[in-house]
């Protein structure tokens, strides 16, 4: 009997789905107006505008979140063995 305390915990692909969701809203509002507006001042960093530098940043480490969380290998409920079978003679 699960009680209202009890996490149930779900699927390892469920898992991966809801975190890539989650980064996606993240990556959404990290690239959207109110973030952007902080860096569209007209400033250089080695010569590149900082709204550049902040865009490419926040795209490289989105890619490096997705490979992290497709990375990890699902966990599979082992199979079990394949059943003997008798030959007709």
């Amino acid at each position: 009997m699960n009680g209202p305390c009890e996490k149930e915990s779900l699927p390892e692909s469920n898992r991966h789905g809801a975190r890539l969701i989650a980064l996606a809203a993240v990556g959404f509002l990290a690239l959207n107006y109110p973030l952007l507006s902080l860096f569209s001042k007209i400033r250089l960093l080695f010569g590149i505008p900082v709204l550049y530098i902040y865009i490419f940043a926040v795209w490289y480490l989105f890619i490096i979140c997705v490979a992290l969380i497709l990375a990890k290998p699902l966990v599979r409920a082992p199979m079990p063995p394949p059943r003997k079978t008798e030959k007709p003679e």
